[in-house]
């Protein structure tokens, strides 16, 4: 093993990453510990596999990769949480005015 090999990228050249077991964890740990939490899909591009951006009353928000589309619609429906998507809906104002305080707040 070289001294670089850990920093190269996993898997073959051209290739995306899926979804693993540590993103739907992050997932459910953050919807759990939110309130008013929605879920906005965004499809799948050629840098990256389908992901999810989960929003919360506040607009605080995080973005994970997730299987699919039904994927994302099956952790909203056993959570109780709407999902929408995003080509067809846009995102929240509410996630927009939360970025914008963050950095205001970094300032």
């Amino acid at each position: 093993m070289g001294l670089f090999d850990s920093l190269r990228r996993k898997g073959r050249p051209g290739t995306l990453r899926r979804a693993s077991d540590r993103d739907a964890q992050h997932l459910e740990e953050w919807a759990s510990t939110r309130r008013g939490v929605e879920a906005y899909v965004e499809p799948r591009t050629t840098v990256t596999e389908t992901t999810v951006v989960l929003v919360a009353h506040d607009g605080e928000w995080t973005r994970r990769r997730i299987g699919s589309l039904d994927a994302a619609q099956n952790f909203g429906r056993k959570r109780g949480i709407p999902v929408y998507e995003v080509a067809k809906t846009g995102y929240p104002k509410r996630m927009r005015e939360y970025t914008q305080r963050q950095k205001r707040a970094q300032s």
